[in-house]
């Protein structure tokens, strides 16, 4: 989770990350086409997580009948998005994603070439927990999630290794500003 302080008052914005290696699930083609699994089913992360199938269902028929897309953000970073998924879906593997960086948008450019060098590996999924349950190995089961993104990242962001761990600590504003662009994409899907 993370959080950012405000009048001396801390406010959890909810938003969680998961981070999936590319490796041999993954493929890119033509420079710019990416295929392979953001989230993968049953296994247990760093974090203690277990992604459950069927997690992502109800969030994407909610996508797909408010004809809303699972957005394809450069670190997670709302103000820099890089490309279109095409397809999000789920099967019995885990969370599958086909999309094509953008030539025309610089970051999406950066992206297909730091890709290609080798110097980008991951993949890193932005959700909102609905549902989760403890099993008796005091794993995190999760059950209903809410997709918001799936970024290209430099760097894990699993929730074992908090932002601070990585690094500078966002700021309370960058925090703040990612939490309302994903209630202002909430307050979207909502509308009928």
């Amino acid at each position: 989770m993370y959080s950012f302080k405000e009048g001396g008052m801390e406010f959890d914005t909810g938003l969680e990350r998961k981070f999936a290696r590319f490796g041999e699930g993954l493929t890119v083609t033509d420079g710019t086409v990416i295929e392979g699994y953001a989230s993968l089913f049953g296994d247990c992360d760093k974090g203690n997580d277990v992604v459950q199938k069927g997690a992502y269902s109800a969030s994407l028929r909610a996508l797909e009948a408010s004809k809303a897309r699972v957005k394809m953000l450069w670190q997670h970073d709302p103000a820099h998005p890089i490309g279109i998924w095409d397809e999000v879906r789920e099967d019995a593997r885990g969370l599958y994603v086909k999309g094509r960086l953008l030539e025309g948008v610089e970051k999406g450019r950066e992206a297909a070439a730091l890709i290609e060098a080798g110097a980008i590996d991951g993949l890193s999924i932005g959700y909102r927990t609905v549902r989760a349950a403890k099993n008796d190995k005091g794993q995190r089961l999760l059950t209903e999630l809410e997709l918001w993104e799936v970024s290209l990242v430099t760097f894990p962001m699993l929730p074992s290794a908090r932002v601070a761990a990585k690094g500078d600590e966002p700021s309370d504003e960058f925090l703040r500003e990612l939490a309302a662009t994903f209630e202002d994409a909430r307050r979207d899907l909502a509308r009928p």
